[in-house]
């Protein structure tokens, strides 16, 4: 089967970071991608030679695309009263740019809780893993973990670590995920 070859032609120069390696990249205004995923805080698009580059949502533009709520990096604080629910829903917001299913439902967050420090102020403190040690994108998306739970109402202070044990496997997805991924 021979697949569609579908171009975005980039506006302007922009980095990416090349998938699964991590390596910072420029993109040249003019060039041809693939827009493969658009999910979360950012944008995983292939080039003609096959390569996937993760491009921040900061960027979209340079992609044609509007920067909305779905890829905004820099968005201000929540305000309001601590939930939870909050933190959780915010890790459900970041994406492997490989996989087109959430950090969470992916099995990659392993622990995620919240400590009353001594000064009263909160902080949550996550450990996650990636699907495959020597990831390339294991900061970028522990990164992506940690500013999407520092914008949480009422989180003072994140920590993000990422572990290896145990080791990841498929059996951690969510059934959802894998309904979704055709993994029965």
């Amino acid at each position: 089967m021979t697949q569609t070859w579908n171009p975005t032609i980039l506006q302007r120069d922009c980095d990416a970071l090349t998938v699964p390696h991590g390596e910072r990249v420029a993109l040249t205004a003019g060039g041809e991608v693939e827009i493969t995923q658009r999910l979360g805080s950012s944008v995983t698009v292939r080039t003609q030679m096959g390569t996937l580059l993760r491009i921040d949502g900061a960027d979209a533009d340079a992609l044609g695309l509007d920067p909305g709520p779905e890829t905004a990096v820099h968005v201000t604080r929540q305000t309001g009263a601590f939930d939870f629910a909050d933190v959780m829903a915010a890790l459900r917001g970041v994406y492997d740019p490989e996989i087109p299913i959430n950090i969470v439902d992916l099995g990659l967050v392993y622990r995620c809780d919240e400590v009353a420090l001594d000064d009263g102020r909160r902080r949550i403190e996550i450990d996650m893993t990636m699907t495959a040690p020597g990831c390339g994108m294991g900061d970028v998306i522990a990164r992506d973990a940690e500013s999407a739970v520092q914008r949480v109402a009422g989180v003072d202070e994140v920590d993000v670590t990422i572990v290896w044990d145990p080791p990841w496997n498929r059996a951690r997805i969510s059934e959802a995920a894998r309904l979704e991924l055709g993994l029965f």
